[in-house]
């Protein structure tokens, strides 16, 4: 054959005949469906896994994202949400005795809650009270003691300032 019309050597712009079209095309056909070398791509292991080891536990530091006070935080507010529940289902099956609204109804009703109201407002005026009683520090030093005089003057649009210190 000449070498312009091996199969795979077809010049560019050259017509092919029938036969050499066909064995061109086979050759492409045979090459796409080559089967591929037998290389592994993935490899598992496949010895048993011992029911329990000589190696040591690896350690595993606590890294929490929430900090300790936050979750103690969201646990004490569940908790008194419930509560709330509790007590807003108490007062509901409560009321359902006094459908009928008239003032004795609403009064029965809600004076011991405004009573409960005062008392915790009384318990934390108290206790508010309380805690600024105990702030007031009186600070005791001991050493020398120096003190200075200092004279500012300010002057002018943009406000400068002097500071002079005497003594």
């Amino acid at each position: 054959m000449h070498p312009d019309t091996t199969p795979g050597r077809i010049p560019p712009g050259a017509r092919m005949s029938d036969d050499v079209a066909a064995a061109e095309a086979a050759r492409i056909i045979a090459d796409a469906y080559r089967p591929a070398p037998a290389v592994p791509t993935a490899y598992r292991d496949t010895t048993p896994l011992p029911a329990y080891g000589s190696t040591p536990p690896v350690p595993q530091p606590d890294r929490r994202i929430v900090p300790p006070w936050a979750a103690g935080t969201a646990v004490a507010g569940i908790g008194v949400g419930a509560a709330c529940v509790g007590i807003g289902c108490g007062v509901w099956l409560a009321c359902q005795g006094f459908a009928a609204v008239s003032l004795a109804s609403v009064l029965f009703v809600t004076l011991p809650i405004a009573a409960v109201a005062a008392v915790a407002a009384a318990i934390g005026s108290a206790l508010r009270s309380l805690k600024a009683v105990h702030t007031e520090h009186h600070y005791h030093y001991a050493g020398p003691v120096r003190q200075d005089n200092t004279t500012t003057h300010t002057r002018g649009l943009i406000a400068r300032t002097h500071t002079e210190r005497h003594g």
